[in-house]
């Protein structure tokens, strides 16, 4: 990965996780970079006590491998979780911990190292605005000669759940509990008793194929199959399933126009159903693009700001050349550069999101161990 900040340069050790509800994958990284392997074991979500045996181990491991050089251990785990504090609340994916799990404070009497614990979409964001999809794009707006530059990033994660989190001017906002960013209840667009996630997460894709292919829900495949199947490259039910993911478009496009709306900046996509997002990018930007409503008779503003879809080529040149202008100064022999288009680009994780989790998470770490009392 690629990190173009002092980070990389870095030669402190941080040890960190990929927590699934399956199966934890540890890691050391140094410099920005996964070193070596990630040794990976079973979650054991359901039995308290071997999952913090899994813990304990994996941590060990990793850091054994590295001649137990680490500085701190810094990772991204479910919540609801009290995450400055340490303390894990009651987690749907891993049962057994309930009623507030001190695991960080473990974590730091085990080890000895000062362990930092945040939300996978928040470092995922963090991740991508440091070495992905933030600079990438400034890279191309400059490289096209355009004075426009972002400094602002709201990263999602489409998977097993809705998530997300905000970078502001190269800073995690996390908000005063360690909530902010949280997408997954927003108003679901095509069912309003339902919350944006039932329609942006595994569970989500599978019910919407299941009804428009008029089966039931254990007979829906899984997303990476129902995308063969949407694209023709595997046999099934391509209309149920182009259907599915135009509908997971539309949802997340209206919770993600919310986004934007009070955040201002670029969008980057991750999770594992990231990886179809050209069966459901269309839908996405066309409807952060729809007008707002208005009373009958009244014609519709359009957006405060335009999206542009970063993974197709041609709204991908619009958005970076853009209509740049030179205008003149009134009554001055001076000229100025002007760009009219306010606008948002989204696009899809440029680390890939293990990758942008892990980077987010090394950073986090090197900021509070150089001292910083303020949040990164």
């Amino acid at each position: 990965m690629h990190l173009a900040t002092s980070a990389a340069k870095d030669s402190r050790i941080v040890l960190t996780l990929d927590a699934g509800g399956t199966k934890f994958a540890f890691s050391a990284v140094r410099g920005g970079e996964i070193l070596g392997s990630p040794v990976t074991f079973p979650s054991h979500g359901d039995d308290l006590d071997a999952c913090l045996d899994t813990l304990l181990e994996g941590f060990e491991r990793v850091h054994q491998g590295v001649g137990r050089t680490a500085s701190a251990i810094s990772f991204a785990f479910p919540g609801p979780a009290d995450y400055p504090a340490g303390i894990i609340g009651d987690l749907v994916n891993l049962p057994a911990f309930r009623g507030g799990v001190a695991l960080g404070p473990l974590l730091e009497e085990q080890f000895g190292l000062p362990v930092f614990i945040n939300n996978d979409g928040d470092l995922f964001a963090y991740g991508e605005a440091l070495g992905g999809l933030l600079p990438w794009a400034n890279g191309e707006l400059r490289a096209c000669g355009s004075p426009k530059r972002f400094r602002n990033l709201f990263g999602a994660t489409f998977g097993t759940g809705f998530g997300a989190g905000l970078v502001h001017d190269g800073r995690l906002y996390l908000g005063d509990n360690a909530a902010a960013s949280e997408i997954w209840p927003l108003p679901n667009v095509l069912d309003r008793d339902l919350s944006a996630e039932e329609g942006v997460s595994v569970r989500g894709v599978r019910r919407a194929y299941a009804r428009a292919a008029g089966a039931a829900l254990e007979e829906a495949p899984d997303p990476e199959a129902m995308g063969r199947i949407a694209e023709g490259t595997m046999p099934g039910n391509r209309e149920a399933a182009r259907e599915a993911f135009r509908r997971l478009g539309r949802v997340a496009g209206h919770a993600l126009a919310c986004a934007v709306t009070l955040t201002d900046g670029l969008v980057v996509i991750g999770g594992g159903l990231s990886g179809s997002a050209s069966l459901f990018m269309p839908a996405l930007v066309a409807e952060m693009n729809r007008a707002p409503g208005v009373p009958e008779g009244e014609e519709a503003p359009s957006r405060e700001v335009r999206a542009f879809n970063l993974e197709d080529a041609r709204e991908r040149a619009a958005f970076f050349s853009g209509p740049t202008r030179t205008i003149p100064v009134p009554r001055s022999n001076r000229r100025v550069t002007y760009d009219p288009i306010k606008r948002t680009g989204v696009g899809v994780s440029r680390l890939g999101t293990q990758g942008a989790v892990a980077l987010g998470a090394y950073a986090y770490a090197l900021h509070a161990l150089d001292g910083h009392k303020e949040r990164p």
